[in-house]
């Protein structure tokens, strides 16, 4: 087994330096660059991201052209042009800002935010607990439905328990998670019925003043609406998942010759098929948590005004915050790469038969 995880580890390295590669090529040609940005805030014309947007002498995007001359450049002082490409590094050649990216990225060393006075590992570290708090809870919640549901749907197969139950997973598969949200916030936050539950952020205004219980009790509050709408989103495939991996075990012969030996039917379903059908679904759990703190999370966050990595990678994007946006998608991609190696892990935890390096 290690040195399964050592491989793994190393090809670590690649799949990193692949993707950050990849996305910095592509960023050479996405339309309206962080220099134009600036420059379309100095003269005040919003901003300059449209169609017809060219590319500039060292790679970095350029605005609308026109005989030659960028006309977001129009009336500014090409020293101060100048000024601004260099601020930005823009002065120097895309391998060359390249090379120094990843030199830094060794070290952890993200540089700093184009447009917010802060280091990229400062914004991550302020806006990580908002987006490891949903995930986790949402996360635990998936799994403390999903799993008593499944392995009810498992035993009642084919009664009315079981089809009433299909068509709540049916429907919860196919409403997505923000659309629920929205359903969310106009039934139980103040939008048309009832005033439940807060809209904004994970504390109220002076919780800081309260004290440990009481603060505790208004994060919960605060948690209530979000996490319910990722746990909606999500909890329909571990369900169905959970439902067919018992089934699968319940028909195996080692079932079939504990009740002949007289195994009551908890004692065989508890003992013997419980953790051979949870193989699967717990080994899954890291996959679990990255999928709904980096994918699912980012539109329930928008909607439910919570400032986590979600929101700072998208505000980031669209304001070409290159230093942010590769930064949090670096560290994304660790953590997910990172995560798949302790999912392995865990399958030889759950079941020891499982072995890694055999599989060469």
């Amino acid at each position: 087994m290690g040195g399964y995880i050592l491989r793994r580890l190393l090809l670590v390295i690649p799949t990193l330096f692949g993707i950050i590669a990849i996305n910095f090529a592509l960023v050479q040609f996405a339309p309206g660059g962080p220099v134009e940005q600036m420059i379309a805030e100095l003269k005040g014309k919003g901003d300059v991201t449209m169609p017809g947007a060219g590319t500039g002498r060292h790679g970095e995007t350029a605005g609308p052209i026109e005989n030659g001359t960028y006309r977001g450049r129009r009336g500014l002082d090409p020293a101060l042009v100048a000024d601004i490409r260099k601020l930005f590094g823009f002065d120097k050649p895309p391998l060359e800002r390249f090379g120094q990216m990843l030199k830094g990225y060794l070290t952890f060393d993200f540089g700093r935010s184009f447009f917010r006075d802060k280091t990229v590992l400062a914004l991550i570290g302020e806006k990580m607990p908002v987006s490891v708090s949903l995930g986790l809870w949402s996360t635990l919640l998936v799994y403390f439905v999903s799993i008593p549901l499944g392995v009810a749907k498992a035993v009642r197969d084919g009664t009315r328990f079981d089809l009433v139950t299909s068509l709540a997973v049916l429907i919860g598969y196919a409403v997505p998670g923000f659309l629920f949200a929205v359903l969310l916030v106009v039934v139980f936050a103040g939008g048309s019925y009832f005033s439940w539950f807060p809209l904004r952020g994970l504390s109220s205004e002076g919780a800081s003043q309260l004290g440990w219980g009481a603060r505790l009790l208004d994060y919960l509050w605060h948690m209530v609406l979000p996490t319910t709408a990722l746990v909606v989103g999500g909890f329909a495939t571990l369900t169905i998942l959970t439902k067919n991996s018992f089934m699968e075990e319940i028909r195996k012969q080692y079932v079939v010759t504990a009740r002949a030996k007289g195994a009551s039917e908890s004692r065989v379903l508890y003992r013997h098929v419980f953790r051979n059908a949870m193989l699967l679904i717990i080994a899954g759990f890291p996959a679990a948590f990255i999928g709904i703190l980096f994918t699912s999370a980012l539109l329930v966050e928008i909607i439910f005004s919570l400032d986590g990595l979600g929101l700072l990678g998208f505000e980031s994007a669209i304001r070409r915050d290159y230093p942010v946006v590769f930064g949090t998608l670096y560290i994304f991609t660790l953590l997910g790469l990172v995560m798949q190696i302790v999912g392995d892990i865990m399958y030889t935890v759950v079941d020891p038969r499982i072995d890694f390096e055999a599989r060469r």
